[in-house]
């Protein structure tokens, strides 16, 4: 690549002008701005000083050692501390020619490394999947394919939330109010029909908070003494003991739930490599807090609960188990963690956790370090912002959530509706329309989440989203659908982007050239991408892509262009354009359609 080619020429002239020695790794280089001219600029101020020199001089010195040294470089000019170089056409159009038909452009093979672990979407088994969950999913998916496109060795895991408290109260629910209910005989979807009477113990709850309030208890005793809330946790220490009645009830709501899961995923176009149950690692978890007491890392107190003191990390002590010997979240934590680390032997375990659990993972780093595991060093929480809806925050309990399956659906139904009044599908199948209406809205959903830098929070408007103009999936989609339909038309008149031979006398104009520039890029986003876990840069990458062509579009004929070299230029420049948007989408887990 051409920077790579100016970097070591910079780093070679600054050696021989002024005995520095710069490994270029860390020589940045930058598009140059659009009100001047050139293709590619360096700031020459961190070298000012060894140089013992004025900005200017230090730039054209260097911009004329350069000149000599790479022969794509036409000419340079200088601004104050900015040195601009402006490369040949001739570089442009090679470059065109030698990876116009290279698949997966931009990306590398992936190595038999440790793997990278990234842990992603761990729903809780009492409710469906909401719309945090669809960012949780996305953003985990995501980053699993940029990593691998940059040579990472990637397992996806899932930690299913499958016991505890919160399980409880829908069971608790279900008892007290379903009637033998189940998803069979209710039509309902199995993860929802358990969110239902999750919601239904939290208005329960309510209610006899309320009425002991009337009685004369002070609140915080009310929801203490609560009937339903002692209930629920008394179910919880019958499960842990074994209780059989209160298991096979567990298995049963759970079973719906997963078969709903399921549904969920396979529409969203996510996948796991492995899936860990809290119920299958919490007795690790209080093993290892056991040996923690064992080693004096951990205390117990007297009413019997497990503590860590973490006062002297700047943080504060930390409830490992409950007094009654049930575990918390960070128990079974610990025993995840130690458990993925012995399946995978892996380089670094990463977590997509909402950025409320900041704590936590600080915690679980520390804990895990404190009883001597090297590798908890490698541990990374993908923090992420939640997700808002004009109306305000979500909450499961309260029943104010956005399903995950309603959105997909109303997604789907109004790009059915958008497509429909542009009215150019009339020549479609039932089933080709289906699955492009789910395409698109499915393009739509994950573009629109996965644009916005993950650490952010974010607002989700599904009427904006689907939008056929500006930055969104459909726009870009729809890009894709016309460059592909164009390849079509010019295969149809023999010019095949394979056995093309692009010459290399043609004379770019600008719109061409930023489109090539764009695209040279690619590889350098990906890795970019890669090193932040940021699915934004990729998204923001490819909708400035589909810009610049459409601009080139909207100014140079493709197929009408009389010039032959310049017209199969054109079609290769379309060509490999397509190529890198289906390239850039599919690592958002996005589809392009063939046709729109």
């Amino acid at each position: 690549m051409i920077n790579n080619l100016i970097k070591q020429a910079v780093s070679d002239s600054l050696k021989a002008l002024y005995s520095v020695e710069i490994a270029k790794e860390t020589i940045e280089l930058q598009p140059t701005k659009k009100e001047f001219t050139g293709d590619v600029t360096l700031v020459v101020f961190p070298f000012v000083k060894a140089a013992k020199k004025k900005p200017e001089d230090v730039a054209n010195e260097i911009g004329e050692a350069v000149k000599q040294k790479v022969e794509w470089i036409e000419d340079y000019n200088v601004i104050k501390g900015f040195l601009n170089f402006s490369i040949a056409d001739k570089y442009w159009l090679n470059f065109l020619n030698e990876n116009k038909c290279k698949e997966n452009f931009g990306t590398k093979e992936t190595k038999e490394d440790k793997p990278v672990v990234i842990e992603y979407s761990s729903p809780n088994t009492n409710k469906p999947l909401h719309l945090g969950h669809i960012r949780n999913n996305l953003l985990g998916w995501s980053v699993s394919q940029i990593l691998k496109a940059n040579g990472e060795n990637v397992k996806m895991v899932n930690l299913v939330n499958d016991r505890g408290i919160h399980i409880c109260k829908s069971m608790i629910a279900w008892q007290m109010f379903a009637n033998g209910e189940t998803p069979a005989t209710s039509k309902e979807k199995g993860d929802h029909l358990v969110g239902k009477y999750y919601v239904l113990f939290d208005q329960e709850y309510k209610k006899q908070i309320a009425e002991l309030v009337e009685k004369g208890m002070d609140e915080e005793t009310a929801k203490k003494e609560a009937p339903i809330m002692k209930q629920a946790q008394q179910m919880l220490v019958l499960w842990e003991q074994g209780d059989k009645e209160i298991r096979d009830l567990w298995q049963t709501m759970n079973g719906w739930v997963y078969e709903g899961f399921n549904q969920t995923y396979t529409r969203l176009g996510i996948s796991f490599d492995k899936i860990y149950y809290e119920s299958q690692t919490y007795k690790l978890g209080k093993s290892l807090v056991e040996q923690g007491l064992d080693k004096n890392v951990f205390y117990r107190r007297e009413d019997g609960s497990v503590w860590c003191d973490l006062t002297s990390d700047g943080l504060d002590e930390k409830l490992l188990l409950r007094k009654d010997g049930t575990s918390v979240y960070m128990t079974q934590d610990l025993g995840t963690a130690t458990l993925r680390h012995n399946d995978f032997n892996s380089d670094k375990l990463i977590y997509v956790v909402g950025n409320e659990q900041i704590y936590h993972f600080q915690v679980l780093k520390l804990v895990m370090q404190r009883l001597g595991f090297e590798w908890a060093k490698d541990i990374y929480h993908l923090s992420y912002g939640m997700v808002e809806l004009p109306n305000g925050k979500m909450k499961s309990r309260e029943g104010t959530v956005v399903d995950a399956d309603d959105l997909m659906q109303e997604m789907y139904n109004e790009a059915k509706n958008i497509s429909e009044q542009h009215g150019k599908n009339q020549d479609m199948s039932a089933e080709e329309l289906d699955k492009l209406y789910n395409t698109l809205a499915l393009g739509a959903l994950k573009y629109f989440i996965l644009k916005v830098d993950p650490t952010k929070t974010m607002l989700f408007n599904p009427a904006e989203s689907i939008d056929f103009n500006g930055n969104t999936g459909p726009f870009i989609q729809y890009t894709y659908a016309r460059i592909r339909s164009i390849v079509r038309k010019a295969k149809e008149e023999n010019i095949d982007v394979k056995s093309t031979q692009i010459q290399d006398n043609i004379a770019l104009n600008d719109k061409e050239k930023e489109v090539i520039k764009n695209i040279s890029a690619f590889s350098d986003v990906i890795k970019e991408a890669g090193r932040n876990y940021s699915p934004s840069l990729i998204a923001n990458y490819v909708y400035n892509l589909a810009k610049s062509f459409n601009g080139f579009y909207q100014d140079c004929s493709i197929l009408k262009e009389e010039n032959i070299q310049i017209k199969q230029m054109r079609v290769c420049l379309a060509y490999m354009t397509s190529e890198v948007i289906k390239t850039a989408m599919r690592l958002l887990g996005i589809d392009v359609p063939e046709r729109m």
